[in-house]
């Protein structure tokens, strides 16, 4: 493709997915295929000579739109959002036109020296201590397994068989998975009950430790959680980090979703406690307009995080390597996106107090949904609402007390809302209760989606039985 053929493609893609955004709303919001279905409409081989650009785009028109679920739909009211706006791909378009691998200072300057003032601008934003330093990864799952295997390298090997690691019952699944990668021991590892609210019991965790360090053991790390999957609930930071710092364990805070909501200050006391964590995670794909993958890790430690990670090949060497900054040894991978670019770009374009206005405007959108809920009969809040997650049920009388029941007669009510294709909806356990979560925070949700949402919820179409 030369570039007057590249001109005419993009300019006719740029038309594509503007269209494609003003008409989301008339699409359903998730796919009715079944597996294999995309698969077998694909051929069996690539082709052995190219084709226009017009064939592959009727071909994805045709084939993979219609298995496509579309999280920038305003009905997009499941697990977490990730909208991408126009910056965000304005941005994209940027960093894969320029093809750079950001794995150290001598391969981009400009790229490494741009990602430390974005991460310091968030920082600030989020109210975070000075001395914290900040580096891109690409999941909150990946910036939790740095999280861990740093704390594994710092406790040094002769210790390593006696490590112990500990979260809450409802810290994220990345947070086990992430202790299995760095060899934290099955047997080793603390899952810890939580409260009425679901956040962790701080007294508990502390005579679990106790309790370990009689048995000669060595706590290695503590997770705690601002604002878990299933309902957002916080764990009291505080006095979990006063139980990591009691026993040297390295304290990471999990505040992939609820972190960035730190921007407002009527939502920054849920992060009291911060400061004495070693480490936490918050995600700009998920609520900040930026789409996939940008997940930001900020450590107090960086030589512990460099000890842990730093790779210094002799051709990777540069003159500058003692005063600037090589990103390889700040994470896992060698190579590196260039995704500072595109969180840039979405800063610079809405600006920070528009940036707030938009998740204000999302939280009220669930105190309102609170509020109906409370309203109608026979319907229950199963868990606080700090920020723009709701979990709710459906409790019929005849059915009240047989949890078995009612997690059927709700899975049927979600299933029911989502065969619409209007709004797509997810469920969650707390404990031994199904409960339905409306996620709020997609750019384009207004509140007449989630005025939807609820009055197909509310639709009396199921049999309790």
């Amino acid at each position: 493709m030369d570039s007057d053929e590249f001109r005419k493609q993009g300019h006719a893609l740029v038309d594509w997915i503007a269209e494609y955004w003003r008409d989301l709303e008339t699409r359903p919001v998730t796919p009715t295929v079944r597996p294999g279905d995309i698969a077998g409409a694909l051929p069996s081989a690539p082709p052995r000579l190219g084709e226009p650009f017009e064939h592959i785009m009727e071909d994805f028109e045709r084939i993979i739109m219609p298995g496509m679920s579309h999280w920038n739909h305003p009905g997009w009211l499941g697990y977490f959002p990730s909208s991408s706006s126009a910056p965000a791909v304005l941005g994209d378009m940027l960093t894969t036109s320029l093809a750079a691998v950001c794995m150290s200072w001598n391969t981009s300057p400009a790229a490494t020296e741009l990602e430390q003032v974005v991460v310091r601008w968030m920082r600030d934003l989020l109210g975070l201590p000075t001395d914290f330093t900040g580096v891109i990864q690409d999941t909150a799952s990946s910036s939790t397994l740095v999280a861990f295997l740093t704390a594994r390298n710092r406790a040094g090997s002769r210790q390593a068989d006696r490590l112990t690691a500990y979260w809450s019952e409802e810290a994220h699944a990345s947070v086990g998975k992430a202790a299995r990668l760095a060899g934290f021991a099955d047997h080793r590892c603390r899952v810890i009950p939580t409260d009425d609210n679901y956040a962790m019991d701080p007294e508990l965790l502390a005579a679990v430790v106790e309790a370990d360090r009689e048995q000669d053991l060595v706590p290695g790390i503590i997770v705690g959680t601002m604002g878990t999957t299933a309902s957002t609930a916080c764990d009291p930071l505080r006095a979990v980090g006063e139980v990591a710092r009691k026993f040297g364990a390295w304290y990471h805070v999990d505040a992939a979703y609820g972190g960035m909501l730190a921007m407002l200050p009527e939502i920054r006391p849920l992060l009291d406690g911060v400061e004495l964590a070693d480490s936490m995670v918050t995600n700009p794909h998920k609520l900040l307009l930026t789409a996939n993958n940008c997940s930001i890790y900020f450590v107090r430690d960086v030589d512990a995080l460099t000890r842990t990670f730093s790779t210094s090949p002799d051709y990777l060497r540069a003159a500058h390597d003692g005063e600037a900054v090589n990103f390889r040894d700040w994470g896992i991978p060698l190579g590196r996106r260039f995704n500072a670019l595109r969180l840039w770009v979405v800063l610079r374009s809405n600006g920070v107090e528009q940036l707030r206005e938009m998740l204000r405007a999302h939280l009220k959108l669930a105190q309102e949904l609170v509020g109906w809920v409370k309203a109608v009969p026979g319907w229950e809040l199963m868990a606080p609402v700090p920020m723009g997650l709701v979990c709710l049920r459906h409790v019929p009388p005849e059915l009240a007390g047989d949890e078995v029941a009612l997690a059927r007669h709700n899975a049927a009510i979600l299933e029911r809302v989502n065969a619409t294709g209007k709004v797509f909806l997810s469920h969650a356990m707390l404990g031994e209760r199904y409960v339905i979560r409306v996620a709020i925070g997609s750019m384009r949700t207004e509140r007449a989606h989630v005025d939807l949402a609820w009055r197909l919820l509310s639709e009396r179409r199921v049999n309790p039985r």
